[in-house]
């Protein structure tokens, strides 16, 4: 495992390349209406279980090793993106993200991944989980944010995007490049 010193790791569910199109082609078609800085490179699309940040390569190869013992046997399981939302300030928003319907599989999932990753010896986020797929950075309209754009202009309200979850990854931040994420180690769930 080639490491940055300085980069961050994270454990996530890794999308299908189809719904990393879909979720793209969306964003292609929106952008002029919700003008946010920085867009999210398609490859980049993911679902974040457990951040885990600088971590040293022990460090990682023991929350692999507990992360995939822990998902031993563990199916894969559908997930339906049906919503677009965002985080921060109500009239500047920082993240634009599309969100899933609730699944306990991936709650579970999550459950899993994180326990793993404490036992590793990671200090862990303590709010509470959100599962979503960030697509933009940071509000840079020239006026302020309004919610009623994101029902406008979400597909998914009467036809949501569903897929079969079937990867958890480990993901390398590289902050210099485009796509920004490598992964690091992958392990497939079970076939259902």
């Amino acid at each position: 495992m080639k490491m940055d010193r300085k980069a961050h790791f994270f454990f996530a569910v890794s999308l299908p390349e189809e719904v990393k199109k879909e979720l793209n082609n969306l964003c292609l078609t929106i952008k002029e209406k919700l003008p946010f800085q920085r867009w999210v490179h398609q490859e980049d699309y993911h679902i974040t279980l457990a951040f885990l940040g600088v971590a040293s390569e022990d460090k990682l190869k023991e929350a692999t090793k507990l992360v995939f013992k822990q998902l031993n046997g563990q199916s894969s399981f559908p997930l339906h993106i049906n919503q677009l939302g965002v985080f921060g300030k109500k009239d500047s928003p920082r993240i634009f993200w599309a969100d899933t319907a609730k699944e306990e599989q991936l709650t579970k999932i999550r459950e899993l991944v994180f326990s793993a990753c404490l036992e590793a010896g990671f200090e862990l986020e303590t709010r509470a989980y959100k599962p979503h797929i960030t697509l933009a950075r940071k509000w840079t309209g020239s006026n302020p944010f309004e919610e009623y754009c994101l029902k406008q202009n979400n597909p998914f309200i009467n036809a949501p995007l569903t897929f079969q979850a079937k990867e958890v990854v480990l993901y390398q931040t590289h902050i210099d490049r485009f796509p920004k994420y490598e992964k690091i180690a992958a392990y497939p769930l079970l076939e259902e």
